[in-house]
């Protein structure tokens, strides 16, 4: 697994999920296009512009060939195929979120020289980028800024390149370790043990209940004082 290979993994599996979640909201063939090309894009586009790459890098005749292709079987599959894109739409997320995240990372590293600071930046905005702008240009709320594991994945993806895991044989089991800690994350809901996480959100109702209480204590002493 190269660099290529990574690439096109890459935009094959975020086109698939833009298609997949165009077709979920009812958008128009048009709109399946549109948000599969950006999907697969779009996190590319942001990370070109961090490390100052110039983004017309990214228009390559195959990539844009092969995103088009793949848009094109998913309109022409059958509606009632694509009710099972919830089974496998989140596997096709995994798969380019670890392959894009090893490929900003990689590049991040011929750039600035093995920066790690530079690397883990352009492999979380690489591996999440395009999913955000998927995402709210759908309606939903972005899967990355729900689920922590996102950017958990993506520095481990540049840690790996910074230690010079770069063989194909490296990247292949490290896809596969992003690709299984995010799916396990997702089916046993693992969440860091943060405050905010705390099933018991009384501490947040909290200033909302004394303003009530606080309101309802003045009504009662202006209705007293008026009397």
């Amino acid at each position: 697994m190269s660099w290529i290979v990574l690439h096109y993994i890459g935009i094959i599996s975020y086109a698939a999920t833009g298609a997949f979640i165009a077709l979920e909201t009812r958008f128009s063939f048009i709109g399946v296009y549109a948000l599969g090309f950006i999907t697969a894009f779009g996190g590319g586009l942001i990370r070109n512009v961090i490390i100052g790459v110039p983004a017309t890098e990214l228009w390559e005749h195959s990539a844009i060939l092969t995103v088009l292709i793949t848009l094109t079987i998913i309109v022409l599959i059958p509606l009632k195929w694509i009710d099972h894109w919830r089974r496998w739409g989140l596997f096709f997320d995994s798969i380019g979120l670890a392959s894009f995240a090893l490929q900003g990372a990689m590049l991040a590293s011929e750039v600035f020289s093995n920066d790690l600071g530079v690397m883990i930046l352009a492999a979380l905005f690489t591996g999440v980028g395009g999913g955000m702008i998927r995402d709210v240009i759908a309606g939903r709320k972005p899967l990355a800024l729900k689920e922590e594991i996102h950017a958990i994945l993506t520095i481990l993806c540049a840690l790996s390149i910074w230690l010079g895991w770069d063989s194909p044989l490296e990247l292949t089991l490290t896809v596969l370790i992003v690709i299984i800690i995010r799916m396990s994350a997702i089916h046993y809901n693992w969440r860091l043990p943060l405050p905010c996480h705390n099933d018991e959100r009384s501490e947040f109702r909290m200033p909302l209940n004394f303003g009530f209480l606080f309101k309802k204590v003045v009504r009662k002493s202006s209705y007293k004082n008026g009397k």
